[in-house]
């Protein structure tokens, strides 16, 4: 039975000032909930700042998306709730843990001007940004320890969402990597060939896939 889920919340970020290590930057990362409908082009959010193109946005991440049981989580280990948009995402899904998802699964938004299709393609790569806007110098270690890197989505369908709407999850297939196998890929985790290989198979975002390939040129050294 294929799920139906809800959008929590939907954010954008304007550019905002950051002190990142040494060095004065501007982000998108400080993310706000925002009222009514939002439009969802195939590069980004509509009102949404990405400054750093080098890794982020594009049409492979043009959203990135962070789940309420790993908000949970957040809550629990730091004391409080945190506001959706605090850890830079722009949507927040009810149900489902961020590390479960598969590359290729689809969210299917239904919006009342027409459904809205993503499909996941990588997980998010904790960096001193995310640290910085914490205001905790660790915490990108903290992140990467914790397993619930949210994922980034490609837009197959165009249109607008907002808060409330409906969801129905379709996913990709077991043989797909799960969002949790291609994050641990950054921190120590070696697959063998044969495992690499089959990851390629799938609809990876760019960035990613050229990831997987070095580390499938490392495994056949």
């Amino acid at each position: 039975m294929t799920p139906t889920l809800k959008l929590d919340a939907v954010c954008v970020g304007q550019p905002t000032a950051l002190r990142v290590g040494k060095r004065d930057d501007v982000s998108g990362i400080d993310k706000h909930p925002v009222p009514g409908r939002v439009t969802v082009g195939v590069e980004r959010l509509d009102g949404d700042h990405i400054d750093n193109r080098k890794h982020h946005g594009g049409p492979d991440q043009a959203a990135y998306l962070y789940t309420a049981p790993d908000y949970d989580h957040w809550t629990e280990v730091l004391g409080e709730p945190l506001r959706p948009g605090t850890l830079g995402e722009n949507l927040v899904l009810s149900g489902l843990e961020s590390a479960q998802l598969r590359v290729g699964d689809r969210l299917t938004v239904h919006a009342p001007g027409g459904d809205v299709v993503f499909e996941v393609t990588a997980p998010r790569i904790p960096c001193a940004t995310l640290a910085a806007h914490m205001g905790d110098g660790t915490f990108a270690k903290t992140f990467a320890r914790a397993r619930r890197p949210g994922a980034y989505l490609r837009v197959l369908q165009p249109g607008t969402v907002g808060a409330g709407d409906r969801v129905t999850f379709t996913p990709a297939g077991d043989g797909a990597p799960t969002i949790g196998e291609l994050f641990d890929l950054w921190f120590g985790a070696k697959p063998d060939a044969a495992t690499l290989e089959g990851y390629l198979r799938w609809p990876l975002a760019v960035r990613m896939r050229k990831d997987v390939q070095e580390h499938l040129d490392d495994a056949r050294d």
